[in-house]
């Protein structure tokens, strides 16, 4: 199970240092450029890897549902899509909604086991989650406002 944070932590910072380095990028070529460039070489590299790993055996591709196909359809709109918000958000709000937005989904997915995957109970402890992230992610952007540090010890001495 560590090792599974660990990964999943490493995914995530990759995630946001990839989406600075696409923001980076974008800002000299385009959107789509960029998602060609960010999805070119990870084509490239995951080839090369795989090759390496000997883990390459196209014959086992044609027995892939068709609709897993769309994976690679669905990267392409979230490099694009990511460049994009980053453009009008920044870094830290977009990869809070998008956080935001994955837990969402994946909710979902477990609770009907979309694709074959399976099916994990819903339940409302769970979507409490999902409204304290997005409450914090409120707080965070400002919307919600808390008292600052020096306002509270302001208020303590007026009460003292």
């Amino acid at each position: 199970m560590i090792f599974g944070i660990i990964l999943a932590a490493s995914a995530g910072a990759a995630i946001s240092l990839q989406t600075v380095f696409n923001n980076k990028v974008n800002e000299k070529t385009g959107s789509w450029t960029t998602t060609a460039l960010a999805l070119g070489m990870g084509f490239v590299f995951a080839l090369v890897a795989t090759v390496m790993a000997g883990e390459l055996n196209v014959y086992q591709l044609a027995r892939i549902e068709p609709w897993y196909w769309f994976a690679g359809i669905t990267g392409v709109g979230v490099v694009f899509c990511l460049v994009q918000a980053i453009k009008r958000l920044g870094p830290t709000f977009t990869i809070s909604i998008v956080l935001t937005a994955q837990l969402s989904t994946a909710l979902l997915s477990d609770s009907i086991g979309w694709f074959g995957l399976e099916q994990i109970p819903f339940s409302y402890t769970k979507l409490a989650g999902i409204f304290v992230i997005l409450i914090g992610v409120l707080v965070f952007k400002g919307v919600i406002k808390l008292p600052s540090p020096a306002v509270a010890r302001e208020s303590r001495k007026h009460t003292a």
